[in-house]
């Protein structure tokens, strides 16, 4: 069964700008590696601000998959979770051409709603298992 972001996150306050319920909501990972200046030439937070714009957005601290740093999980609506659809893991979202492929997948309703653009498929990575206890 696939991950699911845990540990500390930052939830958003602030009221999403899309019309109507979100469509899903987005994980952005910003810790020891994704968002830091380890991965160079990407505004980090320009690409925070652009996913927000179209779902609720959490930061959360690391996600264990830093070798595909910045990470990207784009979780399903309540619809898409209904329809089946889990969590998907997107990693090396270093580009805003990419950032601009999950805000128009996310904005068409994401993971169970809307097929996923090809391109994304690219991005697209495992999530670390959960860890049980010995």
């Amino acid at each position: 069964m696939p991950a699911t972001p845990t540990g500390p996150t930052t939830d958003d306050e602030r009221p999403v700008t899309v019309t109507g319920p979100a469509p899903c909501r987005i994980v952005v990972c910003r810790d020891c590696c994704c968002g830091s200046p380890k991965v160079t030439g990407v505004d980090h937070a320009a690409q925070i601000e652009r996913l927000r714009a179209v779902a609720p957005l959490r930061v959360s601290d690391c996600l264990d998959v830093c070798d595909h740093a910045n990470v990207v999980v784009v979780q399903p609506s309540a619809e898409g979770r209904a329809a089946g659809a889990r969590p998907v893991w997107l990693g090396l979202v270093n580009d805003p051409d990419a950032t601009e492929d999950i805000a128009a997948w996310a904005r068409a309703g994401g993971p169970g709603v809307a097929p996923r653009p090809d391109i994304l498929d690219l991005y697209a990575i495992t999530p670390p298992r959960r860890r049980t206890a010995s």
